[in-house]
């Protein structure tokens, strides 16, 4: 267990190695969950703005959710929760021409169009955040079958799990968080008496 200020990290954060490798998954974790993205209180603003401007591309099932559930929802569990079309993809979710499924609000990012790139949750998996009062826990957490072809292309790689989500890391956590998190990992550090 590493910890950085009041944020607990798995060890197997800095020791497994990932790579998405969405040709082989297809983009299963936006179909595949018990819920859809756990969201940020402070996103549910976010997700409204960017519902009007991606409304005409969702699909005839998306926006028949949307309109039963709303653009989030609520779970007991997760808390908020991206509307998902009967327990399977998330409304905000489509098929590319490759079969693979991918995040309208991401496409409507990487187009201009909103400066919220997709909920923090998605951004940081295969890492899974929880909170109490206290604390922050940050666990790395696969899907045994799904993810198993990231596994293997993050190990032909030498990418380690922090590695590969150096991007989302640093929006949720900061720069400073990250550094303190990849000097520890190489073992560059000192501890001072």
């Amino acid at each position: 267990m590493i910890i950085i200020d009041d944020i607990l990290i798995s060890d197997e954060i800095i020791k497994e190695e990932f790579i998405c490798n969405l040709t082989k998954c297809k983009g299963g974790c936006c179909v595949d969950g018990d819920a859809g993205a756990p969201l940020a209180k402070d996103e549910l603003k976010k997700i409204k703005e960017v519902y009007k401007i991606i409304k005409d591309e969702l699909s005839a099932e998306a926006m028949q959710e949307i309109k039963k559930a709303g653009p989030y929802t609520t779970e007991e569990y997760f808390g908020y929760v991206t509307p998902a079309i009967n327990g399977g993809i998330c409304v905000y979710g489509y098929q590319d021409e490759a079969g693979i499924v991918k995040c309208l609000i991401e496409k409507a990012y990487l187009e201009g169009k909103t400066d919220f790139k997709k909920p923090i949750s998605c951004h940081l998996y295969p890492i899974r955040e929880t909170k109490n009062n206290d604390y922050i826990a940050l666990n790395y957490s696969p899907r045994e079958t799904l993810c198993a072809p990231a596994c293997k292309l993050g190990k032909k790689e030498g990418v380690k799990v922090y590695e590969f989500l150096k991007e989302p890391l640093i929006r949720k956590f900061g720069d400073d968080f990250y550094n303190a998190l990849d000097t520890i990992a190489k073992g560059n550090y000192t501890i001072e008496e």
